[in-house]
This record gives C-alpha cells, structure tokens and sequence, in this order.
C-alpha cells in the first residue's frame, strides 16, 4: 500500500498532465495528511517523502487542495520535529514502542530517523519559501504557545532530578528547529527576484521576527540547557535575517554575557549543563563579534568594561579567562573601520604575554627530555605509582578505589595544562585566522602579527607533540620493570562508545565512566585526557598555522624537525589516535602553497605514507591472526570495536590518497599563488597529483601503500585504491628512468596483489574492480615489458597459449570496459574467489524480519531532498522470495 501511494505520488509531481481532471486530489491529499499523523512513523515517512516533492512542484504547491492543508502540515511538522533518540527506550509514547519494533540496530535508527527529521524541516522550509509572511507568523505564534507552556501536565523543574532530555527541553528544541528550518525558506525566498511587494513583505516579516525574538529574550528559563537553546536561536536570527540590524544583534550580545547560573555540585548532570553552557555563551559572543566588529568597535571601551567583569566573575581557569579575551581581539582585529597600525600594534601587544610563556626557559628545560616532560604536565610520579601499587595484578582497575595519593595525583594531572600556553594559543590563533578571505586586510595582519613570533613558538610546539606521541611507546618508561610494559597500553587505551558495537546505551557508558572517576580507571583517564589534550591541541595548531599561508610554510628549516615530531613515535600511536592525526595532517598537507611543495611536503608525506602502511599492515596481520585464533564470543565487542576503527584509518588513509592524486583537483587559492610569480617549473606549479608523481621520494612511499591497501580488508577502500591506481598507469608508459622503475613495480608486485585480493572470497564484490585494473596493466605496460605476462604463467594452471589469447582479447577489446573485464574474469575463472550465495550456502530470509526496497533505504541512507536523489525502485521482495535456498 505504501508503495502504491508514494507511486501515486511521484506521478501527481513528475507528470501531472497525466492525472485525469476528473481526479479526486483534494481526497488524496488530504489521506497523505492522515497518513503523516499515522503513530508509526515507518508508515508516516513515506507521506512526508512526498511532500516535500509536492511543495517543491510549481503546479501543485499553490493549487487549493494543497493550500488549504498548509496549517495542518505545519502542526505535523512541529510536533514530529522532536528528538525521538533522546526519550528513554521503555517510553509508552506509541512512536518509540513501533520504532523499537521496525528497526534492529542503532545505526538504522539513527539514520531513519535522521531521514525522518530532514523530511519534516524540508516541508516547513518548502511552506515558508511559498508563504513567508503567513508560515512564518504561523511558526512564531505557534512556537510562543509552546516555550510560554513549557511545563503544562510536566513536573516543575528540580536540580535534584534534572536530565539534558528531559520533554519540556524536547518540545522547545523541536519548536526551534521548526523556526530554524523556516528561517532556511525564508533565506530562499530573498533570493529570489525583488519587487516593491516582496520588499514590503519582507519588512514586515523581519519586524514580526525581532518582535518575537525580543519577547523570548524578556523570559526567565530555569534550565541552562533550554537557555543554551534560546541564545542558540537569538544569535541564528542576529547573523541571519536580521543581520543588518547591528543594534539588535548588540542587544542579544548583551543578553548573553548577563547569563549567569548558579552552579550545583549536588547534581552532576545540572552542573555539566551549567559548564556546557558557560562555553558556548563564549562561542556565541565570538561569533557576534567576528560579524559586528565595526559595530562594536564604536562602543569598544564599554564592551571592554562589560567583558572584563563577567571574566572575573565566571571564568575560573586560565582557558576561560582567554576565550574572554579573545573577544576584545577579535573587536580590534576585525574592525577594518579603524586605523591599521594603532590596530595592529594593540593586538601585538595582546599577544605579548602568550609569547613570552612559549620563549620561557624553564618551560624549553622542561621539554627538553621525555622525563622533564612528564613531570610538566603532571605526571611525573605515574610510573612509580603504578609500580609500588602493582598496577600490572590487577585485573579491574575500575573496583580499585585510589588512594590520597593517587587522588592528589588525578588532580595534578588534571591542573596541569592551565600554566602551559597550548590552549590559550589555540584559542587567539583559531580567532586570528578561520573565516577570513585570504587577500583581506585582517588576514594580511594575522600573516604578520605570528609570523615574528612563529621562531618563538614552534620549537617548543615541536617538543611538545613530539613527547606526546613518546609517551605511547613502552621504551620511554624507564622506570618500569619489564613485567609491567603493558600497564603502559592499559593506561593508553581510550575508552569510548560506538554506535551498533558497545554494548549498552551511550548514556549507561558515561554513566560508568561518571562511576569509576576515583578508581585506578579514572586516573588512567585523567592521563589520558591530559595526553590526549596536549596531542590534538598540537595538531589544531598546527592545523590552523598552515592557514597563514607562506608565513607558516616559508620556513625552510621546519620540514624535517616536523615530520620527526610527528612520526618519531607515530608507530606506537593506537589506531583511533592515527586517524585522528592523519586528518589534521591532510589540511596541513593540502594547504600547502605552491612555492612552498618542494621543500615542505616531501620529508612530510612520504613518511606519512610509510608510517600508514606501517601500522595500518601491521594492525590488518594482527586482526587477521586473532580471527583464525578466535574460539569464542569472548571479547567479541572489544574485536567488533578494533576492526572498525582500523577500517576508519584505513578509509581516511585512502581517501587522503584520493585527495591527493585526484586530477581535477585545483591548487588552493591564495595570496601566495598568483600566475607562476616565481617562476616554478610546470610540474611545480601544476596541481598537487603532477607534484606527487614527479617527486620519487613520495611516489615510493605512496605506491607501496596503495599496493598493499589492495589487501585491506575493507571494501570501500579496496575500491579507492584500485581506480586510483587505474588513474596513475598510464602516467608511466614513456621512457624516463623513474617511469621504468614504477612500472615494473606495477607489473609485478601491483598485479600480484590484484590476483591475490580476485582469489580472496573477501573481495568478491570487487573482483569487476579488480579486473579492470589488472586489464588497464596488462594492455598499457605489455608491449613495454614482459614482467605482468610472466606474473600471469607464475600461476597454477595458466599456459603461454592461454594467456596470449587473453591479452590478444584486450586488444581487441580496445577501450570497452565491460569486454575487458569480462576477459580477465574469464582468465582467472579457476582462481577467483566464489561468493557465499554461488557455493549454495545462503541461509533462506526470515520471511517475517523481510523490509521492502523502500523500508529499507530509509533505514540506511542519508537521504536528501533537494529534489535531485534518486527514486525508489518498486518494492520486488516477493520475488526474491521466490529464489530463497531451502
């Protein structure tokens, strides 16, 4: 039934001339209407899909069977808006208990239900888009009966028993996502062409906005995460449809640094709630400040004033204090209205105490050996305490209560970073550089404030990721017997929750880490997150110094001592910690000038490269010995767990590849590349893939790994690397001695792997993939080099006469893809792998478990509705039936 309607639909939208006129449209639209309200939202889905085609059709959006059902849909909308993830699993809300039953896992859920809320904000927008005036009052006055009712049939608000879910917080996010989400059509429809009328319309709508906004600002909200939600909307409606107004976005700048909240320690829930808060107070003000800097400036000295109390009032660590600060620097720094050098000499000066910690000498002392390091940011007495308390014989740290001693150890580690200069760095740097067109005046004046300073900070920055990383290798702990090396991987180990993996809810594993805080597990996660802070922190800085274009990259001299920075110890890093590197590291690689590549990125990617195959081959041999060792479901979560987060390295790793060589991929534009100023050979000004190919100290590095990804046992990645390396074959059918070399390397060990992974039963969706990068090698380097003919006769079962055939078949085939592969399957129809389902082993479906096509592809895509997502097929479960194995 489902399908029919939705087909019923898509022909109302694609081909209306088709519809009879005698057609009952308003009966129809209106049984979509009840379908939407329908308690199962797997049934609901499907009449919200088609409206949002509906309203995006010219002919059906203004006709009156759809117009006069507008309100309604509106009301359907803001009521489905709400976080249906967030209400407990046991809830009695019919929704949750039909949602329980339709999906079986939380990745499904969480995409359902994703779909399901794009659907729901792509209405409301499409409405307002079509009505602003009316939809937007509609919105408004509906979203004020609700916040102004906020705890009707709700118990009042109690600290004692506060949660960040609670429906009273659920049902003013869903109404501000609703406004949200028409703020989007209202956005759409100012693009579109002025009139006298529309510009009428339009005053009168941003009045009804600033109207409500002002009203919202006037009223008392006991709960800071309702607050955080209510400032959230303010400043959305400052910087958006009302951003000519400077003196209202002031208004809510004011409103935002009043916000105080007493804390409570007696819940922990309402007082992280209270810190989230304080935080994001901070982040909304830099934002507002960065948009009305101008504005600002003109008052600069009261703002000032204003600032400095609520820091002295609030702030209570060095970090706060900045994020503070950093506002009144992002005023001067930004207000191009006033004059460049008292500007630039005032923000120098705002610098001048961060510069002198990073040039201190006690602190370039205590950076200068791993142990001083240690003792720096607190944990210095780590080894003897784990030592003297035979960390190593005991089996849960977790049930083990610390001690004063190691309590006042907790604490020092978790105090230590507030002297260091890492985050307050971080903070006026990100400030200085994000959002700024590159040939603008304040990003000029950044270019030139840290640029003088950069021979002060970056040895130190150097030191400091470099010990970082040493801490994860065993042989910088001295002091530990042999017996206790693997306390170091226990304390190192990161502990988080994984969707569809982890077993419990994400909220029961905060809840245990809340419990274990005073435990030995807590002190290890208090290392950890030090650790973990002064590592990422290094990468952000270093993230958003390649912003600073040749200021940054212009060092001859940094390459090196960097890349032994961040990959001396890389090895010892776990899985999750190279990811998370390797991400960070390809902005710094991609923001890389032209004039700068070849002295900057040779010594740093080519040994990215063998640092990734490294410890990504390593980890795939070390999964691959524990599956053929595994006898049980013993740790199974904990195996689940490390095989996905090695398919995350290895498909960030890949796609860093991709990235790289991807030929369509232009240089990064800057003030640093005009038309070949210096004079750069083609190559050194071409795009970076001609870079990469012409530098054979990191073609090396990169072939090999890309050799070696063809047997990663990750399909998305295998699939990568095979079209990446069908792009570079015929880069090296010519002469030149570098040429010869690679393809050799490509005949023999590339093909091997490739014959090696078409073997493997693991790749046989792949094998098409395969076969056409074994083809592209065979036809480009054979009359070159016998070397992929005489892999081929290595092989059981293969002859001369046969092979000479297949390779006379790919000639002839030429450029037809599909006879080329179909020749090389053919070649190896004896060695192929064989899919479960051919070797007749397929288990028959549980026929009562069976979705549709459409069921579904709700379920596990993203889906977009911007009118161009490919449709639905029509739902052919009943004929896959036919063929299920007994």
């Amino acid at each position: 039934m489902k399908q029919t309607i939705y087909n019923i639909g898509m022909l109302l939208q694609e081909r209306p001339r088709l519809v009879p006129e005698t057609s009952d449209l308003d009966g129809f639209f209106q049984l979509l209407v009840k379908i939407a309200t329908n308690q199962s939202l797997h049934i609901s889905i499907v009449a919200l899909h088609l409206w949002t085609k509906i309203l995006i059709s010219d002919k059906l959006c203004t006709c009156n069977p759809v117009t006069s059902l507008i309100p309604q849909l509106l009301e359907i909308c803001s009521h489905r808006m709400i976080k249906y993830e967030a209400l407990p699993e046991d809830s009695t809300n019919p929704s949750i208990v039909f949602l329980s039953y339709d999906t079986d896992t939380m990745p499904e859920k969480h995409n359902f239900l994703g779909n399901y809320a794009r659907f729901c904000a792509q209405i409301v927008g499409s409405i307002v888009e079509n009505q602003p005036v009316d939809a937007i009052y509609h919105i408004l006055s509906q979203a004020e009966q609700v916040i102004t009712h906020l705890y009707d049939g709700e118990p009042a608000f109690n600290v004692e028993t506060y949660s960040k879910s609670s429906v009273p917080f659920l049902k003013l996010d869903a109404q501000c996502n609703v406004i949200e989400a028409g703020l989007k059509g209202c956005g759409k429809w100012l693009l579109t062409q002025s009139s006298p009328e529309k510009d009428r319309h339009n005053e009168v709508m941003l009045q009804n906005l600033k109207v409500w906004c002002e009203r919202m600002l006037d009223l008392t909200f006991e709960d800071p995460l309702v607050k955080e939600r209510v400032i959230h909307l303010a400043v959305g409606f400052a910087t958006g449809p009302l951003k000519q107004d400077a003196q209202f976005a002031f208004r809510v700048f004011e409103y935002i640094l009043d916000t105080r909240y007493p804390d409570n320690l007696a819940s922990t829930a309402y007082s992280d709630a209270v810190k989230d808060l304080q935080t994001f107070c901070v982040h909304q003000l830099q934002k507002l400040a960065m948009r009305f800097s101008d504005y600002m400036i003109t008052i600069y000295d009261d703002i000032e004033r204003k600032v400095n109390q609520v820091s002295q009032e609030v702030a209570h660590d060095e970090q706060a204090r900045t994020r503070y600060s950093s506002i009144l620097f992002i005023i001067t720094h930004r207000a191009t209205s006033v004059a460049l050098v008292p500007r630039e000499e005032h923000l120098d000066a705002f610098l001048q105490p961060l510069i002198a910690k990073w040039a201190n000498n006690e602190m370039t002392q205590s950076l200068s050996s791993f142990d001083s390091f240690c003792s720096l940011i607190g944990l210095g007495g780590i080894q003897r305490y784990m030592s003297q308390r035979n960390a190593h014989l005991i089996q849960d740290w977790s049930l083990h209560v610390l001690d004063d001693e190691g309590k006042a150890l907790q604490t020092q580690t978790q105090n230590a970073l507030e002297h260091l200069p890492l985050r307050a760095t971080k903070i006026l740097l990100s400030i200085s550089v994000e959002k700024l067109d590159p040939v603008s005046q304040p990003f000029a004046m950044a270019c030139r404030l840290w640029q003088k300073h950069l021979p002060l900070i970056l040895p130190n920055l150097l030191r400091f990721i470099s010990h970082a990383h040493a801490f994860h290798n065993d042989t910088n702990w001295a002091s530990l017997p042999q017996e206790m090396k693997g306390v170091v991987k226990r304390i190192l180990t990161d502990r988080f929750w994984q969707v569809g993996i982890s077993i419990g809810s994400r909220d029961e594993f905060y809840a245990k880490v809340g419990r274990t805080k005073l435990t030995l597990e807590g002190l290890a996660s208090s290392i950890r997150s030090t650790l973990r802070a002064v590592r990422e922190t290094g990468y952000q800085l270093l993230e958003y110094l390649s912003l600073l274009d040749e200021s940054f990259y212009g060092f001859k001299e940094l390459p090196k001592p960097l890349s032994h920075a961040l990959f001396s110890d890389a090895n010892a890093l776990s899985t999750h910690q190279m990811v998370i590197l390797v991400d960070r590291l390809k902005i710094v690689v991609e923001n890389c000038p032209v004039s700068c590549r070849s002295h900057f990125l040779p010594p740093i990617v080519a040994t990215l490269f063998e640092q990734l195959d490294r410890k990504a081959s390593s980890e795939w041999d070390s999964i691959e010995e524990r599956n053929k060792a595994a006898a049980g479901v013993d740790g199974l979560d904990e195996e689940m767990r490390d095989e996905s987060i090695l398919r995350q390295l290895t498909y960030t790793s890949v796609t860093l590849v991709v990235d790289l060589l991807d030929p369509q991929k232009p240089n990064r534009s800057g003030p640093a590349l005009a038309d070949n100023p210096n004079g750069l050979s083609h190559v050194e000004h071409g795009n970076i893939r001609s870079f990469m190919i012409a530098t054979p100290e990191i073609l090396k590095p990169l072939i090999l790994f890309c050799t070696h990804a063809l047997r990663m046992r990750d399909t998305r990645s295998c699939s990568l690397i095979t079209r990446v390396l069908r792009s570079l074959v015929p880069e090296f059918d010519t002469t030149g001695p570098l040429d010869t070399d690679v393809r050799e390397f490509i005949s023999h060990e590339v093909l091997r792997a490739c014959i090696t992974s078409l073997h493997d039963t693991y790749f046989v969706d792949l094998q098409k993939d395969l076969a056409q990068l074994i083809s592209s090698i065979i036809i480009t380097y054979s009359p070159r080099t016998d070397t992929p003919k005489g892999v081929l006769l290595t092989l059981s079962s293969m002859t001369a006469e046969r092979v000479d055939r297949a390779i006379a078949h790919l000639y002839r085939a030429h450029s037809n893809h599909r006879q080329q592969r179909a020749v090389v399957l053919e070649l190896f129809k004896d060695l192929r792998g064989v899919s479960v389902s051919e070797q007749g082993r397929i288990a028959k479906p549980d026929t009562k478990r069976l979705r549709s096509a459409m069921q579904e592809r709700y379920m596990t895509v993203d889906m977009q509705t911007d009118g161009k997502q490919k449709e639905l097929s029509p739902d052919l479960g009943g004929v896959a039936d036919m063929f299920g194995q007994p």
